[in-house]
């Protein structure tokens, strides 16, 4: 389709029901309001996912444009455009390296870090950990990197927050005149919304000596929509221009191959990883195989 009317349709559904949440729930049951656009909150972030990636039309400002308030605040749209499709390089899944989204780090750089915060990354490998610090650690390593990067004038960067500033203001201005402090804003939307993406991408990668091997498939979920159906992960990482509303019957049609493609990580539900590894890390913060040791220049 020129233009996928079911994406364009949940686009216009995100943004009016955080803004009917925001200015006709609010004043009557603030908690419901506030649980709305937290869901809201976690379903626009899977839609800049599904835009970057090409959808709902062919053009690439209008995509970037249809998703450009950010209701979680925190990424810069070009941003998560540029290390997201550096992610897609499936050989180098995992590589703490190279792959953008990895939560695996260089065996080296975890053996220099202080005693107490290599424990607050194990304990950030289990999904209760993922789900409750999670976002707060990913965002501030990220604000930190991006700051080095905005420093040495990498490229694209001064640009993709300069776009990205004033779509803030924009959903911070909404905010106050809906009469949500922004605190609150901060603690009950966007950290609940991020959390939800935490649970969709906690088990997401492991390591595996075949590139297929390393992706995740949990085959049903109540929040599948929320996450536009990238709980069929394999499935996206091999058909990355496949729409969402897709996925299921690609799945579904091949249900066998893509379980023996992945060799077997699958899980039937997110309740099958929360009593594996609600309390239980799910793997070593140093990559198990890649980057024992550092590369000659790499600090």
């Amino acid at each position: 389709m020129r233009l996928e009317w079911p994406t364009l349709g949940l686009i216009i559904l995100c943004y009016g029901s955080w803004l009917a949440a925001g200015l006709w729930l609010w004043p009557l049951v603030p908690a419901l309001a506030l649980a709305v656009m937290a869901l809201m909150g976690a379903l626009q972030s899977s839609l800049v996912h599904e835009c970057l990636h090409g959808h709902p039309t062919r053009h690439r400002l209008i995509n970037e444009a249809l998703v450009t308030l950010p209701l979680t605040l925190l990424h810069p749209y070009r941003r998560y455009k540029a290390t997201h499709l550096a992610h897609h390089h499936d050989e180098q899944l995992t590589d703490p390296l190279h792959d953008p989204e990895s939560y695996y780090l260089a065996r080296y750089r975890y053996a220099a870090m202080p005693a107490w915060f290599r424990r607050v990354l194990r304990a950030n490998n289990t999904l209760l950990g993922r789900i409750v610090m999670g976002p707060w650690l990913a965002g501030v390593a990220f604000l930190v990197s991006d700051g080095h990067l905005l420093r040495a004038d990498a490229r694209g960067v001064r640009r993709a927050w300069a776009l990205h500033v004033p779509a803030v203001a924009v959903v911070l201005a909404l905010v106050w005149a809906m009469g949500i402090p922004i605190w609150l804003y901060v603690l009950a939307v966007c950290w609940p919304a991020l959390s939800l993406i935490s649970l969709r991408t906690f088990a997401e990668h492991r390591w595996h000596e075949t590139p297929e091997g390393r992706t995740i498939i949990v085959e049903s979920s109540p929040l599948a929509w929320v996450f536009l159906f990238n709980n069929l992960h394999i499935v996206h990482h091999q058909l990355p221009s496949a729409p969402w509303y897709r996925l299921p019957r690609l799945y579904a049609e091949r249900r066998a191959y893509w379980q023996d493609l992945n060799q077997g990580y699958v899980f039937p539900n997110y309740r099958a990883l929360w009593r594996q590894w609600a309390l239980t890390a799910k793997e070593p913060v140093a990559h198990p195989v890649l980057r024992r040791e550092a590369e000659p220049g790499v600090s």
